[in-house]
């Protein structure tokens, strides 16, 4: 007799789903570290997880909330801030219990309120607090706002290649159809709206109705900045299209250069007035897990609505009401990102120091990953613009692409699996991400230990040029 969990009779959009950041290449590299083996786990943007100091300022104003008692302590002046302190009371005020209790469905008004003054110090528009949601990180509003977009297998959703696999996930299990549009490596990840048009127009020969388009600025696994001028392109077309927008901008604080700054979606938009302000239905996404915060375990997130239909904004509350709340602590997190420490409180000189240490040591870090890859024998790099991650192609001789047909991989994941072994380096390879046919890439974050990153690099290095060596091809190699 067949029970409800049987692996033959479960929904086979579960089983569709395919996660490459924790695949193949982390449950080897697990598997090693059991063993004894020390394993750099790059594969995954957790800055903490890789010894990023958690900032001071919002972990005593929670530990003040998880704890009020303390506040209730003669001493407590002695070993926290008076900012703290007045913060804590404050969050703690915007709770109907504590952190024990649950919030709004929505979030905490208090809070969603904080978003809405960010984003308008931010935007430069006003923003309105009943259409931003919080959730337990950007992860979790995706996923909501793409299971109210999928109908069916014939609703499609435009994702640009490389993507962050949480799309190509999430679209498998609510049963949609993924549509790439390719980004073009030698434009420094550029997007050009003459290929999306063609992914589009293919789409609909095949009977897709395109729903929805994502795009991921800064970008990962690409690390590149959207100008302005390419993102009134994307507006257009999403105008043209009558799809709706999904900004992931979760790396907005990740900006490793001068000459692309982060520019919201949201702004664009509204600043290119009528028609468009109006009519573009946009979803944009942000989280405390990136940044200089890294607060990935806290799990806190937001999503902000424009031009979304108020029936559609109500049913998406209905089905954000099935968790009864995100998750308080996280919330809290989301609420002291957008509202730091201000010049003249207490906490403002040491959060100011240590935010900016760790973002110059990230430009840093930046450049000597591209710089070390580009040092590298068949390997060639685009500078990190933004977000966490190098995206490097590996030019993989034919030799080495037959000695991986034969051990039945693809051959990025062979070429990951033997610097994996090699050097302890666990990476993601380029098909986790998708990819053109015949090129070959790995994705690793820049979060190392600055002070670790030269012995990695020369690692990695000596592992390449040592594999190039062994598969040596002299047939001449062209980058697409």
């Amino acid at each position: 007799m067949s029970r409800g969990l049987d692996y033959e009779i479960i929904n086979e959009n579960v089983k569709n789903v395919a996660y490459a950041v924790r695949g193949e290449l982390y449950l080897r590299a697990s598997e090693l570290q059991k063993e004894g083996k020390k394993i750099i786990f790059t594969n995954v943007g957790n800055p903490h997880a890789l010894g990023q100091k958690p900032l001071t300022f919002p972990r005593q104003v929670v530990a003040l909330c998880q704890a009020p008692f303390l506040l209730d302590d003669p001493h407590v002046g002695m070993v926290f801030p008076a900012d703290a302190i007045e913060r804590a009371r404050h969050y703690l005020s915007l709770t109907s219990g504590g952190l024990g209790a649950y919030s709004d469905s929505r979030g905490l008004p208090g809070i969603r309120k904080e978003v809405a003054e960010f984003i308008e110090r931010r935007d430069g528009y006003p923003s309105d607090p009943e259409l931003i949601y919080l959730t337990d990180g950007a992860s979790k509003g995706v996923m909501q706002i793409l299971n109210t977009v999928i109908r069916n297998n014939k609703d499609g959703i435009l994702v640009p290649v490389p993507q962050y696999p949480l799309y190509s996930a999430a679209i498998s299990l609510f049963g949609g159809s993924l549509v790439p549009y390719f980004l073009d490596e030698s434009s420094n990840w550029g997007l050009d709206i003459n290929n999306l048009l063609q992914s589009v127009n293919e789409a609909r020969r095949n009977g897709i109705t395109i729903r929805a388009m994502v795009i991921i600025n800064p970008g990962n696994p690409t690390g590149q900045c959207l100008s302005a001028a390419n993102i009134r392109e994307i507006l257009k077309f999403c105008y043209q299209q009558g799809v709706v927008l999904l900004a992931d901008e979760v790396y907005q604080q990740n900006i490793y250069q001068d000459e692309r700054p982060f520019i919201s979606c949201r702004k664009t938009l509204l600043d290119m007035g009528l028609p468009l302000s109006k009519e573009v239905q946009l979803v944009s996404f942000h989280t405390v897990s990136k940044g200089y915060w890294g607060e990935c375990g806290q799990r806190g997130g937001y999503f902000e609505m424009t031009n979304i239909p108020p029936k559609t904004v109500d049913e998406i509350y209905k089905v954000a009401s099935i968790s009864l709340s995100p998750n308080v602590p996280g919330q809290i997190f989301l609420g002291l990102m957008v509202n730091p420490p201000k010049p003249g409180d207490i906490s403002y000189a040491k959060f100011e120091a240590e935010s900016k240490a760790i973002l110059e040591s990230l430009r840093r870090r930046a450049h000597i990953m591209t710089d070390g890859f580009n040092s590298c024998k068949n390997v060639v790099c685009n500078f990190t613009e933004g977000a966490m991650y190098s995206f490097p192609q590996i030019q993989l001789p034919p030799k080495a692409i037959e000695a991986a047909k034969k051990a039945g991989k693809v051959a990025d994941v062979f070429y990951c699996l033997k610097l994996l072994e090699a050097t302890g380096i666990s990476t993601v390879p380029g098909s986790g991400f998708g990819q053109k046919e015949g090129v070959f890439h790995l994705r690793t974050t820049i979060l190392p230990a600055e002070e670790d990153m030269p012995a990695i690099m020369a690692s990695f290095k000596k592992f390449n040029d040592d594999f190039m060596e062994q598969y040596e091809d002299k047939t001449p190699y062209s980058r697409m």
